[in-house]
């Protein structure tokens, strides 16, 4: 989920494809889940509006997409998940941010940066017909999940391992 921006957009709900998560699970969570009907599942649990998945308690392995905007937007929904430390989220590689900073290159295990931009899908599982408008990296928090991320083969990109992360 997420507010991607495109020249027109008709919806601020914007689907992760597929086979991102199902080459990266399984999750026990998705704290930021489409709405139902949901075209596929990102994980075991879903949180989706009106309930508040910054709210609940965060269990088990994490898929985060959060809703885009403003870093003010997306900063808690980083902290919360480099606080939980174990999961991965899926975000622009807004790499200069404040945000970027405090959540990405001082918390995080792992990154995999996406070469070119994704498509994201619409509520209904069709694919958007524009990219998202920016590169995207995927952020491990906890080993496990940044083992995922480096055996993970989906996609060209680059994977880093962050050594001396600060948690």
């Amino acid at each position: 989920m997420g507010g991607h921006h495109s020249p027109v957009s008709e919806t601020t709900v914007w689907l992760t494809p597929p086979e991102i998560i199902e080459t990266l699970g399984p999750f026990d969570l998705d704290p930021c889940a489409a709405p139902e009907p949901r075209p596929w599942d990102t994980a075991n649990r879903h949180i989706a509006l009106p309930e508040d998945g910054l709210l609940a308690d965060w269990t088990g392995t994490v898929f985060l997409n959060p809703p885009y905007g403003a870093p003010s937007v997306v900063t808690p929904w980083m902290t919360k998940m480099a606080d939980h430390n174990n999961g991965i989220a899926l975000i622009f590689a807004r790499t200069e941010t404040d945000m970027f900073f405090e959540t990405v290159w001082k918390r995080a295990t792992a990154l995999f940066f996406i070469r070119g931009r994704l498509f994201f899908c619409y509520p209904d599982g069709i694919k958007a017909g524009n990219n998202s408008g920016a590169p995207s990296v995927l952020i491990a928090y906890g080993w496990e999940m940044a083992k995922r991320l480096k055996e993970w083969n989906l996609m060209d990109g680059k994977y880093i391992e962050m050594k001396g992360t600060v948690v």
